[in-house]
Order: C-alpha cells, then sequence, then structure tokens
C-alpha cells in the first residue's frame, strides 16, 4: 500500500510540474494558489512526514524482524551441523518480544543451571515460570514433611520479577505413600496446609503440582474410590489455592497448575487422565501441563514425541480440533521437550538416554553427522558410531521440530510447556518471540 501511495503522489506532482509549465505565463489567482498548497500540504507533505515517523518509531522492530531465525533462512528441514554449531548461539537480542497470547510455561532444574540464566534473559517470553525445588514425603513422626525451601533462590526471584511479569510457581511432587494420605482426612488437610502456607512465607505466586504419575504407579487409579479420593484433592488443593490472595497482587488469586501424564494407547485406561478429570478439575485448576514427551525410550528407541501421538492425546482429551471449548482448551500446555535421547541401536541389551544442548553440540563436534527428516514423527535424527563401533541414533529438538509442535498448539487453541529451558539452544527462544 505505501508504494502505491508514493507513485500517485509522484504522479500528482508531475501533472502539477505540467501544469506550472504550460501556464508560467497566465498569472494565477489566489484561490488557485490556495487549492495547490493544499494539495501539496496533504498529498505529499504528509505521507513523507508519516513515512519518516513509521521508520523512526518502529526502526528496531523491523531490524529485530529481519534478522530473526526465520529471516535468516535456517527454520527447515534440510540441517547440516555446520550450520548448528554456527547459529545456535545467536539468539536475538529482542529479549521481551512475545506474540502468542497463550499461556507458556517454562521449568527450571537445579541440575541445570543454564535455566536459571535463561529464565533471567528470556523472562519476558514466558507467563509462567516452575522451579523444580520441593517434594511433599511421609514422615514417622507427623506423617507428611515438605522437603526443598533449600534449593529456593529468593533473589533469583526479586532479579525476575524486576525483569518481567512471568509468575513464579515452584513444582511440588507428591512423594507421600498415596494410600495413607488419601484414606486419612487430617493427612490431607495437612499436604495443603504445608504447601498453601510455604506460598505464602515464600512469596510464590502459586504451584505447580504433580501427582498422577505416582498414583497411577502405586496402583491408585485402577482403584474407582481411590481414584475419585484423588481427584478429590486436587480439587481441594486448587480451592484453598485459589482462596489465598497472590503475594504482588491482593486482587488476584494463587495459580495452581497440575501435571498430567499422556494417554499410551487409543483406548483410555483407568490410569489415564482423561477428559472426565479435565472437566471435574477445570474450575479449581488454572493449566494442565501435558507431558508430550518420552514417547520412546532406551528399550524402544525412536522419537520423543511423535506429532501424530501428540494428535491422538489432544483428540482424546479435547475431541476435534474444530469444535472444541476453547476456554478449556486454553488451560492445556502441550508439553514440548528441549532435550533429547541419544539411543544405542545395535547390540543385543539397548541402552542410552536423554542429552541436553552441551552434550548434543559435542556429539556434532565429533560425530559431524548428516541429518534425516522423519515425515512421520516430525523429528530430526542422526546415526552416528562410537569407538567401540556400536550404532546410535540421536533425537534432539531442532528449529523445525520446534516450530511444528508450537504452530500444532496454535491450531489446537492450547498452551505450551517447556521441559526444560536449561537443556536447550540459546536460538529455540527466538522461537517464541516471532511465532
Amino acid at each position: 500500500m505505501a508504494r502505491k501511495r508514493r507513485s500517485s503522489a509522484a504522479e500528482s506532482l508531475k501533472r502539477q510540474k505540467d501544469g506550472e509549465e504550460s501556464l508560467s505565463q497566465v498569472e494565477e489567482p489566489d484561490s488557485d494558489r490556495s487549492l495547490i498548497a493544499i494539495f501539496v500540504i496533504f498529498f505529499i507533505l504528509i505521507p513523507a512526514v508519516s513515512i519518516v515517523v513509521y521508520k523512526v518509531k518502529f526502526a528496531d522492530r523491523v531490524i529485530q524482524t529481519e534478522t530473526s531465525i526465520r529471516h535468516r533462512g535456517i527454520v527447515k528441514t534440510n540441517i547440516s551441523f555446520q550450520e548448528i554449531l554456527t547459529e545456535h548461539s545467536k539468539a536475538s537480542e529482542n529479549s521481551t518480544t512475545r506474540h502468542y497470547d497463550y499461556p507458556v510455561l517454562a521449568y527450571i532444574t537445579p541440575w541445570n543451571s543454564k535455566g536459571y540464566d535463561m529464565a533471567k534473559m528470556f523472562n519476558s517470553k514466558f507467563t509462567h515460570l516452575s522451579p523444580v525445588w520441593y517434594d511433599l514425603k511421609s514422615s514417622q513422626g507427623s506423617g507428611l514433611v515438605l522437603e526443598g525451601r533449600h534449593n529456593a533462590d529468593k533473589g533469583w526471584i526479586q532479579e525476575l520479577r524486576s525483569r518481567g511479569n512471568a509468575l513464579i510457581l515452584p513444582r511440588f511432587v507428591l512423594k507421600a505413600i498415596p494410600s495413607e494420605m488419601l484414606k486419612k482426612k487430617k493427612l490431607r488437610e495437612k499436604a495443603i496446609s504445608l504447601i498453601v502456607t510455604e506460598c505464602r512465607e515464600m512469596e510464590y505466586d502459586g504451584i505447580v503440582f504433580e501427582s498422577w504419575s505416582r498414583w497411577a504407579a502405586y496402583g491408585v487409579l485402577q482403584d474407582p474410590d481411590k481414584r475419585k479420593m484423588a481427584l478429590q484433592f486436587v480439587k481441594q488443593l486448587g480451592e484453598a489455592l485459589h482462596s489465598t490472595n497472590s503475594p504482588r497482587n491482593n486482587q488476584q488469586h494463587m495459580q495452581f497448575m497440575y501435571v498430567v501424564g499422556p494417554p499410551r494407547s487409543e483406548k483410555l485406561q483407568m490410569y489415564d487422565f482423561g477428559p472426565e478429570d479435565l472437566q471435574f478439575l477445570k474450575d479449581s485448576v488454572d493449566g494442565f501441563s501435558l507431558m508430550t514427551y518420552d514417547f520412546s525410550n532406551p528399550q524402544n528407541p525412536g522419537p520423543n514425541a511423535p506429532v501424530k501421538w501428540i494428535d491422538l492425546t489432544l483428540k482424546l482429551l479435547l475431541g476435534s480440533s474444530n469444535n472444541i471449548d476453547s476456554t478449556l482448551a486454553r488451560k492445556v500446555l502441550l508439553g514440548i521437550n528441549f532435550y533429547g535421547n541419544d539411543f544405542v541401536i545395535s547390540g543385543d541389551s539397548g541402552g542410552g538416554g536423554a542429552i541436553t544442548g552441551r552434550d548434543y553440540l559435542t556429539l556434532l563436534q565429533k560425530h559431524k553427522p548428516t541429518w534425516h527428516w522423519d515425515k512421520e514423527s516430525g523429528e530430526h535424527l542422526f546415526m552416528y558410531r562410537d569407538n567401540k563401533n556400536i550404532k546410535h541414533a540421536v533425537f534432539y529438538p531442532t528449529l523445525m521440530s520446534i516450530l511444528l509442535r508450537l504452530e500444532n498448539a496454535r491450531l489446537w487453541g492450547i498452551g505450551i510447556s517447556i521441559w526444560e529451558i536449561g537443556q536447550g539452544l540459546d536460538y529455540f527462544f527466538d522461537l517464541l518471540a516471532f511465532w
């Protein structure tokens, strides 16, 4: 549109000059001179000034977009190890831009200290930050004990809050023996009291709570009565947090995110978290952190989170993407891994396991591999042989695989949760800005 306007103005100016030359010997009336002055002001000067103002006001935004990873041409399926080694540390200087309107939860673990720095640097790209700090355990004396305050870093939290508005929701894992805690009302009430009191004293904005996988392992979810008690406990915990004011804003309550695992088959089992559970908890839970990763393992090596499996999981929870409850969908946070796996694929026993960005870059430098794009899973992988001639398959996220999942989340109208930001590469965070 801007080009058309400039062309029109130029043509008008040319017509004006032609008219002036042909009428140069004729004295112009005052009214004609006024019309010409008005024309010059509205059709030449004002557009010119507008262009200058736009360039001054939005210059940095345009430059940042042009230097983003998309404009550098590195978000693609045909990638090379040289390109990754050259580009991975070139994160945009713009650490505040965020275009995605849905929740973005990022986990930080004490054993990957890089995550603490990434949280500070890219604070504004997230809505929620969850440091993995707390465990709620059984004890002989009082019945329950909350461990983890020694992990908490108040100075880090203060710096985060000075840099952005991301809410701080530490993760609490329930490790207490389920059969004891769920059956005894006093223990359930104490568990809730311990958590809410810790949030008040430490001035957190709420919590991320994890218990489902442990309940499944202990057989709680296969028993209808115990399953009902388990869901009721989660609901009561959420209600307790919602009745507690946020330390930073008395007009808002503490937030409650709940971690749930994905189903492992097309038919939901008793131990799976399903749509009925989602409906039961939706009013007392602010977000469901869905662990859509770890699809494969050393005994069954393969992609970390195939896109078809992700879609199946979302369909089981939300129904068709064309006809879903948008308010409920917004509370679901699609899990995206920033770590990878290095699997042993030759020999009898298998083996291997998770790798971080640092491990991954070391492998690229040492083996200089060729990447392959798997259309079925929507993931990159490469093969190499170690010094014992054992064959390995490496699945680690790339810009293309992450973007594919981000776009899928946008299609469903859901948020995302990242496990975890200390394990990824710096330029992954650019996708959160320009996505």
